[in-house]
């Protein structure tokens, strides 16, 4: 059956093939999306694609889903918007409720070797994430130094309220202290959006923001606060996937929705599926000890994380050449990159590190599975296989 280029159909069907196909984490995701779009089916040219990257790295929230979404909408309005979110996240989504309903209430299973594998091997991908994202966002003295005041507070103050202030005081020093990022001249093709649903969107976005906790609050129902937790973690996460970690792990876990070992278990399981890091949260709403949990806990998280990065995004097209020109908004971005360098770092020593190496094999383990990351390149599912198998050896 042949489709309209334009039709949602087509941007459902397209997107759906890469949340099947796209291991790898959100820099490998944009590389796909590159081949795609910019070289295979020509949607559009080189520098507006760099244009779009810009400006969803300017957003909080998972980058290559937004650049997903954005994509979907300058094909094909809303709709396509939608459908490329859908066809991208629902792969990965659906894989990790299933393995959240097989882990979920097995505590004998938290014994086994295979699922210390998974958090063995999380220690892995995020120093490989930690290693990268330090390279690139703090090459320099001052974004180090950033960093590591960030991680040295976030580990003082191991909550969202803690992480937040990190992130708001990273764009602070970096609107004081650092210098703007060169921008190329190339404009992105024309929005489908208008200035005024971009106003709405955002809006919308920052309504729910301060009425979710309220209603939260007031009805003491989980459901409520379920989606409360989910909508603010993707509203402020800057970063991408791997900076979600030690924001939701501050919310579900003192809360007692979900166990360190599970919360930690999933973390590496998600590592083994295609598609965004950010799906996480629909292994963490099916696993919850609250009611709901199992199908509609994890598509109720799945949909609450996301649902800001829609609305950013539909906020942020009409208004790209303006923002993208601000050069105090660069300066803030280049301070929040440093700063979540910090958070990430903060992360790896706890939960991460502190909860998976607990004797000397694990160390092994995990040293030689970040070897086959960083140096030999193997593909992050085939590494989280073997360490769970390893693991289960020993």
């Amino acid at each position: 059956m042949r489709d309209s280029p334009d039709s949602p159909l087509t941007v459902f069907l397209v997107f759906l093939r890469l949340g099947l196909t796209s291991f790898g984490g959100p820099v490998a995701h944009l590389g796909y999306f590159r081949t795609e779009f910019v070289e295979r089916r020509q949607w559009l040219a080189e520098s507006a694609y760099a244009d779009l990257v810009a400006l969803c790295q300017l957003l909080p929230g998972p980058a290559s889903s937004q650049v997903g979404i954005a994509l979907g909408l300058t094909r094909a309005g809303y709709a396509g918007g939608f459908a490329a979110w859908l066809g991208f996240t629902a792969p990965s989504a659906l894989m990790l409720i299933l393995f959240g309903l097989f882990v979920a209430h097995r505590d004998a299973a938290l014994a086994g070797g295979w699922l210390h594998g998974l958090k063995v091997v999380a220690v892995a991908v995020v120093a490989q994430a930690l290693w990268g994202m330090a390279r690139s966002l703090t090459p320099d003295a001052k974004r180090a130094a950033i960093a590591l005041v960030a991680a040295c507070i976030a580990v003082a103050l191991p909550n969202a309220v803690g992480q937040i202030g990190v992130i708001l005081a990273g764009g602070v020093a970096g609107v004081l202290f650092l210098k703007a990022a060169p921008v190329s001249l190339e404009k992105l093709p024309a929005s489908r959006i208008s200035r005024r649903a971009g106003v709405a969107a955002i809006a919308l976005c920052l309504a729910l923001l301060a009425t979710l906790p309220l209603l939260a609050e007031a009805s003491g129902r989980y459901v409520a606060e379920l989606v409360d937790v989910f909508f603010r973690v993707g509203a402020l996460v800057f970063g991408g996937g791997h900076v979600v970690l030690p924001l939701l792990q501050a919310e579900v876990v003192p809360r007692g929705w979900v166990s360190n070992e599970l919360f930690l278990a999933g973390y590496g399981a998600v590592q083994a599926v295609p598609g965004p890091l950010f799906t996480f949260a629909a292994y963490l709403g099916s696993v919850s000890s609250r009611m709901p949990n199992g199908w509609l806990g994890g598509l109720l998280a799945v949909a609450a994380i996301f649902l800001p990065s829609f609305l950013l995004v539909c906020g942020a097209l009409p208004f790209l050449e303006a923002l993208r020109q601000h050069a105090g908004a660069r300066r803030a971005l280049t301070g929040i990159n440093a700063a979540v360098v910090g958070l990430l770092l903060a992360a790896f020593y706890n939960p991460v590190w502190s909860g998976a190496i607990l004797r000397p094999a694990d160390f092994c383990l995990a040293a030689l599975a970040f070897f086959l990351l960083l140096a030999w390149k193997w593909p992050s599912w085939l590494v989280v296989v073997l360490t769970a198998l390893a693991a289960t050896v020993i």
